[in-house]
């Protein structure tokens, strides 16, 4: 990928533990982990895999912040 930046993300504390992030621009893209650290890093993959598939299949990526 030749683009890189930040996305703006939700972060949501969960009633059971751990957080949940949400990505607006990428509304595929829902991660959980046990700790704000570890659901945050989880959301990073996710969307480096999302953009790296729409590379894949020569989509524009959203604008990044």
């Amino acid at each position: 990928m030749a683009e890189s930046g930040a996305f703006a993300v939700v972060l949501e504390p969960e009633a059971e533990g751990g957080s949940t992030v949400r990505a607006p621009l990428l509304p595929e893209i829902v991660a959980y982990g046990r700790d704000e650290e570890e659901a945050l890093a989880m959301a990073g993959d996710a969307i480096r895999l999302v953009l790296a598939d729409q590379a894949a299949r020569g989509e524009a990526f959203p604008r990044l912040l």
